[in-house]
């Protein structure tokens, strides 16, 4: 008796593990671009909002170098938000307070995708917290939008060019 229940949990914990194992080979990165622009002449602690133009999703080409489809795809998330300052050269996110990015299609509603509140930097690169959201529907689509809150702690004085790349987790199903 005791060993058909030592058999059990055996082939449970292998059972488990190699799932995991199988996901880890059906998952891979799918990284993306954009950048947005902070006008300047907002007033300090005032709240504004950034929307970026459509943000192509080069999902359906991703997908194909990985040997899958959108149909096969089980779940996306972000595992990683980094913000640079690419003009003016010599600025630093010093100015900002707090930022909030969220994620919408034509065909799906808005979500938060990354953030960063009480921002203490002197550096012109910001790590954002991702958010734990399923992002499959946004992954593939054809396109995107992104939305960006933003809070300052300065007066802006020019424009300040960002860029921010985006790196989701991809995980597929094998049939």
């Amino acid at each position: 008796m005791k060993t058909k229940i030592y058999l059990s949990i055996v082939a449970a914990l292998l059972l488990i593990t190699s799932c995991n194992v199988i996901d880890d080979l059906l998952t891979f990165s799918l990284d993306n671009q954009t950048t947005v622009t902070i006008p300047s002449g907002f007033p300090v602690n005032t709240a504004f909002n950034l929307v970026t133009p459509d943000v192509p999703s080069n999902s359906s080409t991703e997908f194909k170098n990985n040997n899958t489809n959108a149909e096969l795809v089980k779940d996306v998330k972000l595992s990683e938000m980094k913000l640079t300052i690419t003009n003016p050269a010599n600025k630093s996110f010093s100015f900002l307070k707090s930022i909030h990015i969220y994620i919408s299609t034509n065909n799906s509603d808005e979500i938060e995708l990354a953030f960063l509140d009480d921002i203490n930097s002197t550096s012109n690169t910001l790590n954002l917290t991702c958010t734990t959201s399923k992002l499959d529907t946004y992954i593939k689509a054809s396109s995107f939008k992104l939305r960006t809150e933003v809070l300052t702690k300065e007066t802006i004085t020019q424009d300040i060019s960002v860029k921010a790349d985006m790196k989701f987790r991809v995980t597929a199903d094998p049939f």
